[in-house]
């Protein structure tokens, strides 16, 4: 990895090699997301949940082209309300024929390639916003999280793109630079047929001794997309609920959504077969998750969006405290700026 680590470093010193001082300088601008949801929950069992949620960031971006061509840019994200990391993700990154390079604290590069089922409510089945509303397990087909890493994409070359990520700690310990190293890769294919068009990812990461791996597809016909992904997390890979053990899981999703001039519609599906849910004493408890998902997502202007998500969940657990089942509708607006 030394080596990898030392020609990428070289590689980037030869595209910066012999460059003037005639670019634009780079200045940030301001851009970022609001979201404001209000919803009802009902479930066997757990405290009832608050009706409200929220979730805003604010975006700080800048670039410049070197005379060369290449493109250097920054991206600084900060979460408009959190217990604990105020900056979400900070990254730099350089663009060129060579593809994308990025440094700093960011997605892996499964997480950027991997495709999931189409899904636009304001809740989702897909390691979405469940448990905001609910007590349960949260299917997620791509395990990858926010991490200090180097990332490495290559340019689209007949609809393929492929990427890799190194970084030196999980995602727990990107501070004191401790804990296992992390390589996370991706392949997505991604084509415009003429009528429809085709997306496939495979993607995956290793960090220590386990490894998490998963595929996705979707198929866009006329106004309709139809889709889904599945995940396999290994019993050493250590992820799920603050489990240090680890236990072997299995996630799927699938679904479909239909455009129709400013509003979509989905109706979306997961399923957990997992064993990395701890209890209290620290024990990892298994079971069988189902949730469902009818979304709505409607353009009400430039940057303006209303939300919709009536959904269902069913959590079977061999651990008596984590039997769960109920339902829930939430509605509200999201902001793009």
């Amino acid at each position: 990895m030394k080596k990898i680590l030392a020609a990428s470093t070289a590689f980037v010193a030869v595209a910066f090699a012999g460059q003037a001082q005639a670019s634009e300088p780079i200045k940030l601008s301001v851009g970022g997301y609001m979201e404001q949801w209000m919803g009802v929950a009902d479930q066997d069992s757990g405290e009832r949940r608050n009706a409200f949620q929220s979730d805003t960031e604010i975006h700080f971006k800048g670039s410049t082209t070197l005379d060369n061509g290449i493109e250097v840019g920054a991206v600084i994200e900060l979460e408009g309300e959190t217990s604990s990391d105020q900056v979400d993700e900070q990254y730099l990154y350089i663009n060129g024929g060579f593809g994308q390079l990025k440094l700093g604290k960011d997605d892996g590069a499964a997480d950027s390639l991997a495709i999931t089922a189409p899904a636009v409510g304001p809740v989702g089945v897909n390691d979405g916003d469940l448990t905001n509303w609910v007590d349960a397990y949260l299917p997620d087909t791509v395990q990858t999280s926010d991490a200090k890493r180097i990332t490495y994409f290559t340019p689209s070359l007949g609809g393929f793109r492929a990427g890799l990520s190194y970084a030196d700690s999980d995602e727990l310990n990107t501070d004191n630079g401790t804990g296992d190293n992390v390589v996370s890769a991706g392949l997505a294919y991604d084509k415009d047929f003429g009528g429809w068009n085709l997306g496939l990812s495979a993607v995956g990461e290793n960090k220590g001794e386990g490894n998490w791996y998963g595929l996705g597809g979707n198929v866009g016909v006329g106004n309709f997309t139809v889709g889904g992904s599945w995940g396999h997390i290994e019993d050493d890979y250590g992820l799920g609920d603050g489990d240090s053990t680890g236990s072997e899981s299995d996630n799927f999703d699938v679904g479909v959504s239909y455009a129709m001039d400013a509003a979509t519609v989905s109706l979306s599906y997961a399923y957990a077969d997992y064993g990395n849910r701890s209890t209290t004493d620290g024990a990892a408890a298994t079971g069988e998750m189902s949730t469902v998902d009818l979304g709505m997502a409607y353009s009400l202007g430039a940057g303006v969006t209303w939300k919709s998500s009536v959904f269902w969940f069913d959590d079977e657990n061999d651990t008596a405290a984590f039997e769960n089942d109920g339902y829930g509708v939430v509605t509200g607006i999201r902001l793009d700026f």
